[in-house]
């Protein structure tokens, strides 16, 4: 199965070099170019790219903008993969809350770029458990309300632990000696009860709730 892709960013340079890199991949096509947000949603409806890489600083509509309207607009919105640094904390926990599948550090090696548009592709979220822990602890309530944590079971408040650490439900299940369909079931229900879109929402759920401990 090819894989085809929607780049989006402001700079030729960058989108020429990201796609150098995913067209000489595999099984990775690049179907099209875009410099901003602003024209996201109707190049997604004609050319229906598997995955968005999507800047987050654009100069009329940013990637945060475009994810949300993505989410919003389409029934079956892409994969949302947004570039940036993990420096700009704010706006990288600002496109996840948006509905973004990952992000991406711009000074991404080659074989990470690539790595990541397959990881979101077949529907996994692309994590980077510290980072995400940075961001929770970075934009948390900061003191005020705790948002309200859901009743889990023990299975599956140990599951969500082990979720927050990156591992994929594979190692979940050889962790937990677990069947794989248990745990894609468990993690359905955390899912749900957080309120959660994906792996990566429901992360930052766990954090904001304190069913998962910052330190």
């Amino acid at each position: 199965m090819t894989v085809s892709v929607l780049l989006v960013d402001d700079e030729d340079l960058v989108r020429g070099g990201l796609k150098a890199i995913l067209e000489t991949a595999d099984g990775i096509t690049v179907v099209g170019e875009a410099a901003d947000g602003a024209v996201v949603v109707p190049l997604v409806r004609s050319l229906r790219p598997d995955v968005v890489l999507m800047d987050i600083r654009m100069p009329l509509v940013d990637g945060i903008t475009a994810t949300r309207d993505l989410r919003s607009r389409l029934d079956q919105p892409p994969k949302v993969l947004v570039v940036t640094t993990f420096g700009d904390d704010e706006n990288v926990c600002a496109a996840l809350h948006a509905g973004a599948d990952g992000f991406l550090p711009k000074r991404a090696r080659p074989d990470e770029i690539v790595a990541a548009v397959r990881v979101v592709a077949r529907g996994d979220s692309l994590l980077f458990p510290a980072a995400i822990r940075a961001l929770a602890a970075a934009h948390g309530p900061r003191g005020g309300p705790r948002r309200e944590a859901p009743e889990l079971t023990p299975r599956e408040a140990e599951i969500l632990h082990l979720v927050a650490r990156g591992l994929n439900n594979a190692e979940i299940a050889a962790e937990l000696y677990l069947g794989l369909q248990t745990v894609k079931t468990h993690v359905s229900s955390l899912l749900r009860k957080l309120g959660a879109r994906d792996r990566t929402q429901a992360v930052i759920a766990a954090y904001e709730t304190g069913l998962v401990p910052l330190s």
